[in-house]
């Protein structure tokens, strides 16, 4: 008898490069991101500071420039023109129906 479950776990192939055009799904999810990974380098930079073991101090800032780098990667997502962008994807009909006002 066939189980509805797969024994094989859900794996998804990473995307090779992000959208060209960035929904407000999207924006939200990398704003999100964006403050996770500030929020983690600053706690990082703030206990490197603190630390007296210099091992631990060097893993600290490293791990925060790790996070600094996703932080500048992220922004860069942030720096194109969504609406130049948009006007080169070709539209479905209901799209193109503007309502007309007079």
């Amino acid at each position: 008898m066939p189980t509805i479950m797969s024994s094989t776990p859900f794996t998804q192939a990473p995307i090779p490069q992000p959208p060209r055009v960035i929904t407000s799904k999207d924006l939200s999810y990398l704003k999100d991101a964006l403050s996770w990974e500030l929020d983690a380098f600053k706690k990082l930079h703030f206990f490197a500071q603190q630390a007296t073991d210099p091992e631990v101090k060097q893993c600290l800032d490293k791990a925060g420039r790790m996070h600094q780098q996703h932080y500048q990667k992220l922004l860069t997502h942030l720096q194109h023109n969504n609406a130049a962008v948009m006007a080169t994807i070709p539209q479905t009909q209901s799209q193109q129906q503007q309502p007309q006002m007079q």
